[in-house]
């Protein structure tokens, strides 16, 4: 398993660490620079969230990051080994639910297993068991068709846990919804990626959701991005409260400081 690799025969290495990462594309002129030299960590049960000005590179970095696109320069590591290409045990979410239609709720979520060559049986118990702890209990046979976008949304959250990865990465997988309804869904994952001690890398702009839903925010700036800040988030009370994260008397703090920063960027 990806969590069992170690570096040097020590403790267990962070399951991601990017180093002095560069990121450019040619356009056949001149290189056009995206990403300079930015360096993060993420470590085994964490949730990091990345926000940053409109247009600054986040999904291109998580792109990179993940091995769907070609690193220009620096490293990157995952549980100590150096990248090649996409990494196993990493789910990958994206703000579409990209549901297929002719299948059910729990076919959907069915799918990536039975690709896998699991039992039709084990994959349906699995499958309904997540649409059960995401509040989907009795849905299981609707087609996305009859379901709302936040209940497509659960749909798609529940097939990328199905493969229990290790790593979860989030490209504004809430982005669409409305108030209340992103906060449920904040607190079922919160609540599922910290029971399960699951790793979460989180693309957003809101960045309410930023803090109430993670251990770290890391604010990058302008292209070519860069780290510009890091925090490390302490809030009182149940962290899979999104509400009670948000009374925390922190909570305002941080977002005015984060929003600070982004500020200075944006001027």
């Amino acid at each position: 398993m990806m969590g069992d690799r170690s570096e040097g025969g020590g403790a267990a290495a962070p399951p991601l660490v990017a180093e002095r990462i560069v990121k450019t594309y040619d356009d056949g002129e001149t290189p056009i620079p995206v990403i300079a030299e930015l360096s993060l960590t993420l470590e085994a049960g964490k949730i990091v969230s990345i926000v940053g000005p409109s247009g600054c590179g986040k999904t291109t970095m998580l792109n990179v990051l993940s091995g769907l696109l070609p690193l220009s320069a620096g490293e990157i590591r995952w549980y100590g080994q150096a990248l090649k290409g996409m990494p196993d045990r990493v789910g990958y979410m994206l703000q579409k639910d990209l549901l297929f239609p002719w299948r059910t709720a729990v076919a959907n979520v069915m799918l990536g297993l039975e690709l896998k060559g699991t039992s039709k049986g084990e994959a349906s118990e699995r499958a309904h068991v997540l649409l059960s702890q995401l509040g989907l209990g009795g849905f299981e046979t609707h087609f996305p068709s009859t379901l709302s976008g936040g209940m497509r949304q659960r749909v798609a959250l529940a097939r990328t846990l199905v493969n229990e990865p290790e790593v979860l990465l989030l490209d504004e997988p809430f982005a669409s919804l409305d108030f209340q309804t992103k906060l449920v869904i904040e607190g079922d994952t919160a609540k599922l990626v910290r029971q399960q001690h699951r790793s979460v890398l989180l693309i957003t702009h809101d960045i309410e959701e930023a803090v109430s839903l993670s251990d770290r925010v890391v604010v990058l700036s302008h292209r070519p991005t860069r780290v510009r800040s890091t925090y490390e988030i302490e809030l009182d009370g149940d962290r899979a409260d999104m509400m009670a994260a948000r009374d925390s008397p922190n909570f305002s703090h941080y977002v005015r400081s984060i929003w600070a920063d982004l500020d200075i960027e944006t001027s």
